[in-house]
């Protein structure tokens, strides 16, 4: 008997769009229930960075689609009772506990293949471990130093050794406090029937393309191997048995997969409103963006400040599935500024009053100020959409 091979299903680029926004979270009623937890398990990887405006990263993923949760209880959600690590996947990241058999690809790699920009002294590795097995978990500051100067790269020998003790494995960040890494050795940290290195690089990989695939909904070779920083070559190795499908997307121009499950019906439900930090992962590759959204962004954080187009911390604004606007944000006391607006029309008006309002009772603000709007004629609209919603 000859099998016929599985025709490939064929996508609008519609389709696709509201296959990620459902995956990712934000088409249909959000699991309250799930909590930040929740999102962290459906995402699979949520970055972390250092830039804090209204709030950090970590904080504005849940918050952008769960809406206002406490910020105690998002780090509460994350680092008690072993339920998170942290580790190297599209950045650093926060990372579902029970993942972490499925990094040891990684950790085989930095350990037979290290590239390191800094020297370590003898002895030192040996010590920290030395000392975090006898007074348990310690910043770097705690173990002996973190700098040498005040520059932001010179580490100290302590430094280095604890991160290379963390790509390695052997140590893990078990908690952030005041934005430093707290450290505790894996053996404590990590339920033992997840501590290990068993599973070899195939499993490894076939797993995380899996992971990226669902995160994702649909995706390219490039959008699945940018998700937790893998090689195309590996992505190619595993794809076929990593029970994505192959799919065509109109307009893309290039092969695609999906998770089947995002296939079997069609996404539907109530779209969030947001604000959305550049660092989430509904954003975060810029290609993808474009080809989505067709909404073009970049972070300007390190960009000189002449050179800048939508400011400092530009966050996109999500409502009705479409990215409608950008606001850069900022605190005073009690008020929350958007210092540049950009806004998609005025339709887009109602839908960015709506997400600033949301975003500063979340950060117990209790007023909103614009500074500037890229179109003038939009101001006097917004304004009036501020007022009506704060009175």
């Amino acid at each position: 008997m000859t099998i016929l091979p599985r025709p490939t299903t064929t996508l609008s680029a519609d389709d696709a769009r509201r296959i990620a926004l459902r995956a990712q979270g934000f088409l249909g009623a959000p699991d309250r229930r799930a909590g930040v937890r929740g999102v962290l398990r459906r995402l699979g990887a949520v970055q972390l960075d250092t830039i804090s405006v209204l709030a950090r990263s970590h904080e504005l993923v849940p918050y952008a689609r769960l809406g206002a949760v406490g910020r105690k209880t998002v780090e509460s959600a994350y680092w008690t009772d072993t339920h998170a690590f942290e580790y190297w996947s599209h950045a650093a990241c926060v990372l579902p506990i029970e993942e972490w058999p499925h990094f040891a690809f990684r950790r085989r790699a930095y350990r037979d293949r290290p590239h390191w920009h800094h020297d370590l002294p003898d002895g030192v590795y040996e010590q920290v471990v030395k000392q975090l097995r006898t007074e348990g978990p310690l910043t770097a500051t705690e173990l002996g130093g973190a700098k040498k100067t005040s520059d932001w790269w010179d580490w100290s020998g302590t430094k280095v050794a604890v991160e290379r003790a963390l790509m390695y494995g052997e140590v893990v960040c078990v908690e952030r406090r005041g934005w430093k890494r707290v450290y505790d050795l894996a053996e404590r940290a990590v339920p033992a029937d997840l501590l290990h290195d068993g599973l070899d690089d195939t499993e490894c990989l076939r797993r995380l393309v899996r992971l990226a695939g669902e995160a994702l909904g649909v995706g390219t070779r490039a959008d699945i191997a940018d998700y937790h920083r893998l090689k195309a070559e590996q992505v190619d190795a595993v794809i076929a048995d990593s029970g994505l499908v192959p799919v065509e997307v109109a307009g893309w121009g290039r092969p695609a997969w999906a998770d089947p499950a995002a296939l079997a019906s069609a996404p539907r439900g109530r779209h969030r409103t947001t604000l959305l930090s550049p660092f989430d992962s509904l954003v975060w590759e810029r290609a993808r963006t474009e080809r989505i959204f067709g909404f073009t962004h970049r972070l300007e954080a390190y960009v000189p400040k002449p050179k800048r187009i939508h400011g400092y911390f530009a966050m996109p604004v999500l409502a009705g599935g479409r990215l409608v606007g950008r606001v850069d944000p900022a605190r005073e006391g009690r008020t929350l500024v958007a210092r540049q607006l950009t806004l998609d029309g005025p339709k887009a008006v109602p839908a960015v009053a709506q997400a600033l309002v949301e975003a500063a009772g979340w950060v117990n603000c209790t007023d909103v100020r614009v500074e500037r709007v890229d179109e003038p004629g939009l101001r006097e609209a917004l304004t009036r959409e501020l007022a009506a919603l704060t009175a």
